[in-house]
């Protein structure tokens, strides 16, 4: 599939909420780059997942938006810059124009895995939403505290690293940097399930919008692949 071709959503409305993916996406990085994975399905139709990298700390997790396309004649895999990806996005015809591929961060090659995930729990999402709460309001609370001369890049991401590794307590398995990420692109809602699986060394946490994976241990086969669509 060419840069120039155009890809039709099936879904009224899709194209907008993806658009509110990439607002966030870039309020975080304005030169951020996502990459888009595209799966046919055996009725002409296809599955697109964009992912995108959240710097949350010294760390980061990857977002990931899904949508259903109206056709895909076959594999996509590319990564562009989402501002590109925005300006193309069509809310009105619920269609996107790809624009041309751009040469990749470092986390674009390196997703998680498609297959291979076990269940690991279905944390509540009201109490996941206040341990987030509370934990942005520690960091605001701890950087302000910070002297404005020693108040470094390096500084706020330590003490980022420090909060956001923390375990959530309904579901010691999750870190809160998981839901932190979920919370700032949108996915924590107040209603909606949470899921929470494993593969390898990522973790993915699912809710009825998209998914967020960290990777919480180096591991054999947790390479390139498109993340579960499910």
């Amino acid at each position: 599939m060419n840069s120039t071709a155009a890809l039709a959503l099936a879904d009224t409305g899709e194209a907008a909420d993806l658009a509110a993916f990439l607002v966030r996406l870039l309020r975080f990085d304005k030169a951020a780059a996502v990459r888009l994975q595209g799966v046919p399905r055996p009725d002409g139709g296809g599955v697109l997942a964009v992912f995108g990298r959240l710097p949350l700390g010294g760390s980061g997790a990857l977002a990931v938006r899904t949508a259903r396309l109206a056709r895909l004649d076959g594999p996509l895999d590319l990564t562009v810059s989402a501002g590109q990806l925005l300006d193309g996005v069509d809310a009105v015809a619920d269609a996107i124009a790809l624009p041309a591929p751009v040469t990749g961060p470092a986390w674009a090659g390196l997703l998680p895995p498609r297959t291979g995930w076990r269940p690991v729990g279905t944390p509540p999402t009201a109490q996941v939403r206040l341990e987030v709460a509370a934990a942005v309001r520690e960091f605001r609370e701890r950087s302000e505290a910070v002297p404005a001369h020693h108040r470094t890049r390096a500084v706020l991401d330590a003490l980022a690293d420090e909060i956001w590794s923390r375990p959530v307590s309904v579901l010691p398995e999750l870190p809160l940097r998981a839901a932190h990420a979920a919370q700032v692109i949108g996915f924590l809602a107040p209603q909606g399930p949470l899921t929470v699986h494993r593969a390898g060394g990522w973790l993915r946490l699912s809710a009825p919008a998209g998914s967020v994976a960290v990777r919480t241990a180096a591991a054999p086969g947790a390479g390139l692949g498109l993340s579960p669509l499910a």
